[in-house]
Order: structure tokens, then C-alpha cells, then sequence
């Protein structure tokens, strides 16, 4: 990118974080201006930018240091990192044992993300679908993920859902999705049985981390023919266990 391009203010906000991320005592105005060769007030407005958001704080001393913001942010994308780290051969498992296509998915507001797919023809990652979002509502993986929320928190992560109707199976309303969340909770896993496509059938368990909270989910699918009623408990058994197996790696304890 050529230097004109850059966005001089946003250089500057990054050049401060970058010198009070070695200075974990902190720096006050004046030594932060002086070291990112700003004038005081020019600073000033940055840095208060910057705490306004969390991205810094201001200790008893006077002094700014980085915030908890930017901690929890940076965090997010370490452990997200971890966990494709030690769910990776417990996918290409899934795939190699039982002929279904596995998926590692979070959740970002009513859709799921997949962060990691491994497919039945190749046992190996397709990058084409890492990052394809999904409707929460009709997917085994976003139903264990919803599954962490209350009543009031799902209404609130889907208020602007609008329930599109791709199969005679698709849950078709708020009242109907509670229903089924509350089995999924009682039972501890998730299934999309042809509610996306007719044919296709998916089966989901939650992760949780090392303090208890659902983080991601995986899920093995493949069509009805592979995954018939017959196979299911085979499966269902099979998921939850890796589930809880890359659970123990995150660190949690039942």
C-alpha cells in the first residue's frame, strides 16, 4: 500500500499502543507525545479516543497503559488460534471414522462461522468454505451455540431474524426454536435434519473452555443416505465425545 493511502490519525492511535505495549508501568501524556513526536493536545485527543474504547486505561498515577480491551481482543484471535490448533486432528478423526463430512464452528451474531472443514473426498481443510457464514437457526452447530444463551439473550441475538423457510423442515419461528434449544440443552447436542437442504443431515456437539463456556461447536454431516436413522445414535455418541475430548484440551473440567 502506497504511504499516501494511509490514514494518518489511525498511524499515529497504533504507534501509541505500540509504545505503551513495552511500557507495562505506563507513560503519561507528555512522554507519550513526546516518544510518537506529537504535539501534547494532538495526543491527548488520541489517547482519550482510545481509553474512550477501552484500548487504554489510566492508572492511579496518571499514567496510561494498555486496556482490557485490547487484551480481550487480542485474546479472542489467540484462542481461536488454540482452538483450531486442537480440534484439527479431531476433525480429520470424524471424517476418517466415520465417512461424514466435520465442520468447527462460533458463533458472530445469528450466523455461524466455520473456522475449519474437513471433507469427506480429500481429509484435508477446504478453504473455500473456512469463513462461509450460516443461518444459526437451522444448523446443528448454531443450535448448541445458541444453547449457552437465555430466553431473552436468543430474542435479542435474532431480532432480526427472519426465519427463511428453506425445507418443510426449517424451524419456522422464535417460539418453535426456544422448543427445540431447550432439548438440545437437556440433551446436550444438535441436529439439522433437512432443515437447510432435503437430504442432508448434520449432527453438532458444543466446546466449552477452560471456565465452562460453550466457545465453538463440531458437527459431522454428510446426506441422509450416509447418515440414516439407523446410524444416528452411532453418531450423536461419536460427536459428543470428541466434543467433550477438544473441551478437555481447552481445559475444561466437568
Amino acid at each position: 500500500m502506497d504511504k499516501s493511502d494511509h490514514v494518518q490519525s489511525l498511524n499515529r492511535a497504533l504507534d501509541i499502543i505500540e509504545v505503551l505495549a513495552v511500557k507495562p508501568e505506563g507513560l503519561g501524556v507528555s512522554e507519550i507525545a513526546k516518544k510518537v513526536n506529537l504535539h501534547k493536545s494532538t495526543a491527548h485527543r488520541l489517547i482519550s479516543t482510545l481509553a474512550a474504547r477501552g484500548y487504554l486505561r489510566k492508572n492511579n498515577t496518571g499514567n496510561y497503559k494498555i486496556g482490557l480491551k485490547l487484551v480481550e481482543s487480542v485474546s479472542c484471535y489467540i484462542n481461536s488460534l488454540e482452538l483450531q490448533t486442537e480440534a484439527r486432528p479431531y476433525l480429520s478423526k470424524i471424517t476418517g471414522d466415520l465417512g461424514l463430512t466435520s465442520h468447527l464452528g462460533v458463533l458472530e451474531k445469528d450466523k455461524v462461522v466455520y473456522i475449519e472443514k474437513m471433507d469427506v473426498v480429500s481429509s484435508i481443510k477446504l478453504y473455500n468454505d473456512i469463513g462461509l457464514r450460516v443461518h444459526a437457526y437451522c444448523s446443528s452447530l448454531g443450535k448448541c451455540l445458541l444453547a449457552k444463551y437465555s430466553k431473552e439473550e436468543v430474542e435479542n441475538v435474532l431480532v432480526d431474524c427472519s426465519f427463511i423457510k428453506f425445507t418443510k423442515n426449517t424451524i419456522p419461528s422464535i417460539t418453535a426454536l426456544h422448543k427445540e434449544l431447550y432439548q438440545v440443552r437437556k440433551q446436550g447436542w444438535g441436529m439439522d435434519n433437512e432443515e437447510f437442504k432435503i437430504g442432508h443431515r448434520c449432527i453438532g456437539a458444543p466446546i466449552y473452555d477452560y471456565r465452562g463456556d460453550i466457545i465453538a461447536a463440531i458437527s459431522a454431516s454428510g446426506s441422509t443416505k450416509i447418515l440414516t436413522n439407523d446410524s444416528l445414535d452411532e453418531v450423536i455418541y461419536y460427536v459428543q465425545n470428541t466434543a467433550k475430548e477438544i473441551s478437555k484440551s481447552m481445559g475444561y473440567n466437568e
